[in-house]
């Protein structure tokens, strides 16, 4: 009965992880109109001048697994990818408090084992590694392509925990090439969002103040984070869900990413 609780309590925090098709309810993120929130953003100290996406939930869909995950254990799909991402997440987290950094790649396997453990899963070496290799090709959101190229007036950027070769990976495989300035991981600090110093790593890169970069992510910790650092934040609420209680809120709630269109440059 515990076991059942705990896998219960796994999905409600999906919902607010970036979850898509995991995500329940089909609520209304809460927005105001395009011209009232141009109005409110451009009240703030300076403009966007360039935009900083989040890449997992944000950009790609991390539950586009599932129909890997059901090739080898069918049925199972919703269930493994719901444990797979919220391990992956607490893993970078507590990997990042107790000091004891390892690259995305690896973070996302173990988790991947310990999903498939939690379900009683045989997850021979085969096919771990036809699951690994479905991450490299994640499906991007619907509106992504359009709204990038949208927003290609100004630089546009990927600020992610994935390793270099996970972000490239998946961007080639999105048919993305080219669109993004900068390409930046977690990996250069060796700790994972929503540290600080992850946030600094785009104001280097991208050579401008941090009140310039509009962050964009569909993590409401990681648009916490981002906020709390000092950019300027977009949470991509595809799904209605609630806020998170952080003592801190994003600057704009979007239903997706074609709602920046206009609201930037």
């Amino acid at each position: 009965m515990p076991e059942k609780i705990g896998v219960v309590t796994r999905r409600e925090f999906i919902k607010t992880a970036g979850g898509s098709v995991l995500a329940a309810g089909t609520g209304i993120a809460p927005a105001i109109r395009s011209a009232e929130r141009k109005a409110a953003m451009q009240t703030k100290k300076g403009s966007i001048r360039a935009l900083a996406f989040d890449a997992y939930g944000t950009l790609f869909d991390v539950h586009s697994v599932i129909s890997a995950v059901n090739e080898k254990f069918p049925g199972q799909g919703l269930a493994v990818s719901a444990g797979w991402r919220t391990r992956q997440l607490e893993y970078t987290w507590l990997r990042s408090l107790m000091g004891r950094y390892e690259d995305f790649w690896h973070v996302t396997e173990s988790a991947l084992v310990a999903a498939c453990n939690a379900l009683n899963l045989p997850l021979d070496t085969a096919a771990r590694t036809q699951l690994m290799e479905s991450y490299l090709h994640l499906d991007p959101f619907p509106e992504v392509k359009q709204a990038l190229k949208a927003l290609s007036h100004v630089p546009l950027s990927i600020l992610s925990n994935g390793s270099p070769k996970m972000l490239h990976a998946v961007v080639e495989s999105a048919g993305l090439e080219g669109i993004f300035t900068h390409i930046i991981s977690v990996d250069e600090v060796k700790i994972f969002k929503p540290a600080p110093v992850v946030y600094e790593l785009a104001v280097k890169k991208m050579g401008l103040d941090k009140d310039n970069i509009g962050f964009v992510s569909s993590n409401f910790w990681d648009d916490a984070g981002a906020k709390a650092f000092g950019f300027r934040t977009h949470w991509i609420n595809r799904t209605g869900v609630a806020e998170d209680e952080l003592g801190i809120a994003p600057d704009i709630t979007l239903k997706s990413l074609t709602d920046l269109i206009g609201l930037v440059g």
